[in-house]
């Protein structure tokens, strides 16, 4: 998988997962000015449940939409460790594995986006292996 793919996978799994976080807040936001959830009054809260359906419709799109921007981005990471796996410094693949796994994996595929390397383009440094092939 080259860089360029990657980064387009990355890419749009942040703009899917902003889009669930903003499907999400403005269904709970809208449905506290329709009234369906009221917060304080004689009890804690109060939900209408007639008016409810639409809220849960809403939340459970913005469920999906978080979901597949987590597969995307994942497949992005994965992508991004085979990518610098294949490369002779294996700096890269070390921090991409260490981060993803400490769950900082976007700090660190931020990074590889901004300004890391791609072992499909040509020129650059695979790991070769030193030791002799024994044929027959």
């Amino acid at each position: 998988m080259s860089k360029t793919v990657i980064t387009r996978l990355f890419v749009g799994a942040l703009v899917v997962g902003v889009a669930g976080i903003l499907v999400s807040v403005v269904s709970v936001l809208i449905a506290l000015a329709d009234g369906v959830i009221v917060i304080g009054g004689p009890t804690a809260v109060t939900v209408k449940g007639d008016a409810l359906a639409g809220l849960v419709i809403w939340l459970v799109i913005a469920s999906l939409l978080m979901g597949a921007a987590s597969i995307a981005a994942i497949a992005s990471w994965l992508g991004a460790l085979f990518n610098t796996f294949r490369l002779e410094d294996k700096l890269w693949f070390i921090a991409l594995l260490i981060l993803g796994l400490a769950s900082f994996g976007w700090v660190a595929m931020i990074a590889y986006v901004l300004a890391g390397p791609d072992s499909t383009r040509p020129g650059a440094v695979l790991a070769v292996s030193t030791e002799p092939r024994v044929t027959f």
